[in-house]
């Protein structure tokens, strides 16, 4: 008997996700760091600094939730935050240099995960990444029409 579950996208975005959570999680737990502090690594070595509002925007965070873990992060002395000069309410983080050398170390490490992605070609992983990119935007979107949305609107 095979599991309705495996017949939803919903489910197969869920079972995917947590396996590439766990993948990621069980190589980052070597520098022991975390999946999302991973990205803020990445983001910042990509962008030089970034505003903590912009930052939690490129992650699909809220600050609140960004905040405690740059906190950590500031705590190891991977990055700095500072206040803005002129604009105290902006936040601007930066890597350090042992933030720099760390993105390097994990970025090297989780090299070793992209043949379980079973993508042999640049164009199939833009197809994928195009389709996610279009799932995430669609999903967006529908959950601010529900939000804003009565029950009744939605099913009649």
């Amino acid at each position: 008997m095979t599991s309705p579950l495996l017949e939803m996208p919903c489910f197969a975005l869920y079972a995917a996700s947590r396996a590439v959570s766990q993948a990621y999680r069980a190589v980052l737990a070597q520098e022991d760091i975390t999946y999302p502090q991973f990205l803020v690594l990445v983001v910042l070595a990509s962008e030089g600094e970034s505003s903590v509002s912009a930052l939690a925007s490129a992650m699909f965070l809220d600050s609140g939730t960004l905040s405690p873990l740059l906190q950590r992060l500031e705590a190891r002395q991977i990055l700095t935050r500072e206040r803005r000069k002129g604009d105290e309410r902006t936040v601007i983080v930066a890597l350090t240099p042992e933030g720099l050398r760390l993105h390097g170390r994990v970025t090297g490490a989780v090299d070793c995960l992209v043949p379980a992605y079973g993508i042999s070609t640049v164009d199939e992983l833009h197809g994928l990444l195009d389709s996610l990119h279009a799932i995430t935007a669609g999903m967006s979107e529908l959950t601010g029409i529900v939000r804003s949305s009565s029950r009744s609107e939605l099913v009649g």
